[in-house]
This record gives structure tokens, sequence and C-alpha cells, in this order.
């Protein structure tokens, strides 16, 4: 137990440092686990008052500290062999702080999704002015703000497409692909700018990638399906269609577009 007790001197010696640091829910927690090793251990009288004289120190530095009394603005009572009370007081501040964090939390996403929106904006304002140079900076100082968002990246990449920048829509989905493999809705994506490109060798490998992933996606078999329509690649706009329609046997543009492929098979119009 005599380990117990130097742990809690420990983190009792630690609440000071903690407070001048900012760090009000560490604090919190070093004086609660202190109580609760008090509470366990059989001490003798030397140790009783010492320790009552460390909670009353660290009682006294929570009170005093300004910033955290803007946060839990009650005050904290202790007397000694009361130690079970200050543990329920503890335990409020403590549900307080954790409240404070979180909206704390939630205010700074909230900011970092308003810097988004913000130069996701620059940028289109760009986009639309033909003022591609300054587009392009702006979106890859973005990109950089934001590593590893694949959506992020999606959204940029939709935005040259709209503007027909078609390669730049390429890379910033490849790019999104890369940190989102598993993310089917990129390679349909990537499938379609190519396609629209007439790249249609690079869009049936990417389709042939995310068939890979799952054979249970009706529009991913579609889309391939239409892939091949462009590229005139009849039987196979047949056997993509027909694959879209064993998912979902009521997918209507799936069976115009195996009727048609059908009739390209058979020498009709």
């Amino acid at each position: 137990m005599s380990g117990e007790l130097t742990k809690a001197r420990q983190r009792l010696a630690s609440i000071n440092a903690s407070l001048k640091m900012g760090k009000y829910m560490a604090a919190a927690q070093a004086l609660n686990d202190a109580i609760v090793a008090v509470l366990s251990a059989p001490l003798m009288k030397s140790e009783r008052e010492e320790f009552a004289n460390m909670l009353a120190d660290a009682v006294h530095a929570l009170n005093n500290n300004k910033e955290l009394r803007k946060v839990f603005p009650l005050t904290l009572n202790y007397v000694q062999g009361e130690e079970r009370k200050l543990l329920d007081s503890i335990f409020e501040m403590r549900k307080v702080l954790q409240e404070d964090m979180n909206e704390s939390a939630q205010r700074d996403l909230n900011a970092l999704e308003r810097k988004k929106q913000e130069s996701l904006e620059r940028g289109q304002r760009h986009l639309d002015a033909q003022e591609f140079d300054q587009a392009k900076q702006t979106f890859e100082k973005l990109t950089s703000d934001f590593a590893g968002d694949a959506d992020l990246k999606a959204d940029i990449a939709d935005r040259y497409h709209k503007a027909g920048k078609d390669e730049e829509a390429v890379g910033y989905l490849n790019d999104a692909i890369k940190e989102s493999p598993q993310s089917l809705h990129l390679y349909n994506r990537i499938g379609i700018v190519l396609r629209k490109m007439k790249d249609f060798t690079s869009a049936e490998k990417y389709y042939l990638r995310a068939l890979e992933i799952t054979t249970a996606d009706e529009y991913l078999y579609f889309n391939l399906g239409r892939l091949y329509f462009d590229w005139q690649r009849w039987d196979k706009v047949v056997e993509a269609a027909k694959l879209s329609l064993g998912i979902n046997p009521e997918f209507a543009e799936a069976k115009k577009l195996m009727v048609y492929g059908e009739k390209k098979v058979s020498g009709g119009a």
C-alpha cells in the first residue's frame, strides 16, 4: 500500500503544474485519484495529517485558479475526515470540465469546417473567373491544411470537372482513392471523368479495381456498361448491364442499356 500512497503524493504534487499549463481536467483527476488512494489506505496519524494538509493545499490551488473558476465557479470545501464529500464535489467538477472540453472541441471543429468552406468558395470563385493558377494555389493550400481528407479531395475534383478541367479532377480523385481505397463512390467518380475524357482503358481499370472490393453494387456495373457503350464494346455492354440487373431487376436504365447493346451485338440499328 505504501506504493499507492507514494503515487498519491505524486499526483497531488502535480496539481499546481497542471493548473499552470491550463490542464484543468488533469488537475481534477489527480486530486480524485489521490483521494481514492487515501480512502483505500490504512493511514497512520502522521500520514493522515500529511495528506490532510496536501489535500487542503490542492483544494486551495483549485479554488484560486481564475481560469478554472470561469468554467467551474463553485467553491470546493474540504474538512479533514470528509474526503468522500470532497470526492463527490470533484466528480461534479470533472463532469463540468468534460462538458466544457466537448463544447470546446465542437467549437474548434466548427471553426475548421468554416475555414474549409471559405477556402472551397474562394477556390470556386477563381475557377468561375478562369483564374486557374489562383484556384490551384487555393486548393493545394486547403488540402495541405486538411491532409488525409479524401472527401475534400473528391469535392475539389467535382469542382474541377464542372469547370472542364478533367485532368486536375482525375489527379484529385486518384489522391482521394489512395487515402480511402475502400470508397466505391470515388471509383465511380473517376471512372465517369475518365470516360468523358475518352480514356476508356484507364476508366476500365478503376472500375475493375472497384469490383475487387464488391460485386454487389448495381450502379458500379451500370457505369461500367456506360463506359463500354462509349467505347462501343457491345458484348461487354450487355454483360455489364446483365450483372447490374442481376442485383436490381427493376433498374430501368440498365434494362435500356442491355437492350441497346443486344441490338448492336446482333447487328441491329
